[in-house]
């Protein structure tokens, strides 16, 4: 049996409107769609991501890594130099042991420009006032590792220093390659920050061996815990909450803080433990 033509023409209806089809629209624009979902998701939608493409590109994703861990390299310089400065040349010991008070002045120092960072997004994002205050922030927090530091000797130092770093690479490497997404995890850690405070205040009247290194076990495992989580928060990509790339500063000075928390507190460990 023959088969009839395809018409050339769609139909046309009674009283209707010639109109002509096209499957797909032939250009979309930023303001009507988004080019991260399908064509006919428009970027208002409230169920879509509000921010998709921050680590969508990997070049994008590992430059930032690249820039955050040049920073925390040479925070960790400064550091070590400082400390060194502060442990070995009895000069400047004596100095700040004459001088309590530059002590308090760093002290203060560091939580106020901590707060700055923190809390104003257009200070910690403006080039280059954010990059000099994390400058004096870390200066003013390596004479406060050195000041700790000098109290003990050098081979507790020496030992924990060695600790630390290998603490550090096994849980970099740990929360680069995990599946386990420990960014939901931020409210835990909050808390778990909190008792820790609280248990401090207590083993400052309560001064035996035994809350010390209590205290000082519980705080290594919370702030390692603390250098996966802010780990994963830099990475971005495939896990639950992510920061912007612009904001390298901050995610430098987490990592900064973690490591250094974490170092002082296997300090107190090995200092315990060789006592």
């Amino acid at each position: 049996m023959q088969q009839p033509p395809y018409p050339s023409q769609p139909p046309q209806y009674p009283g209707g409107p010639q109109q002509s089809y096209q499957p797909y629209p032939q250009s979309f624009s930023n303001d009507q769609f988004n080019p991260h979902s399908s064509p006919y998701q428009p970027a208002n939608d409230p169920f879509l991501d509000s921010n998709p493409a921050s680590f969508s590109d990997i070049k994008i994703r590992h430059g930032f890594i690249r820039k955050v861990y040049s920073i925390i390299s040479l925070q960790m310089l400064v550091t070590a130099i400082v400390v060194a400065c502060v442990v070995l040349i009895d000069s400047v010991k004596g100095f700040f042991y004459s001088n309590v008070w530059t002590l308090y002045l760093f002290m203060v120092g560091t939580i106020v420009i901590m707060l700055v960072l923190a809390c104003c997004e257009s200070v910690a994002r403006k080039h280059p006032i954010n990059i000099i205050l994390l400058g004096l922030f870390t200066v003013f927090e390596s004479f406060l590792i050195g000041a700790i530091s000098s109290t003990y000797k050098t081979d507790t130092l020496l030992i924990a220093v060695g600790i630390t770093c290998a603490v550090v690479f096994a849980l970099t490497i740990f929360a680069f390659q995990t599946k386990i997404d420990f960014t939901g995890c931020g409210v835990y850690l909050f808390v778990a920050a909190l008792v820790l405070m609280l248990f401090g205040i207590l083993a400052i009247f309560i001064r035996t061996k035994i809350m010390h290194i209590i205290y000082a076990s519980l705080g290594a495992g919370i702030f390692a815990m603390y250098l996966v989580f802010d780990t994963q928060i830099m990475m971005g990509g495939k896990h639950k909450y992510s920061i912007s790339p612009e904001d390298y500063i901050m995610a430098a000075l987490n990592l900064y803080v973690d490591i250094i928390n974490l170092f002082l507190m296997i300090l107190r460990l090995v200092g315990a433990a060789k006592d």
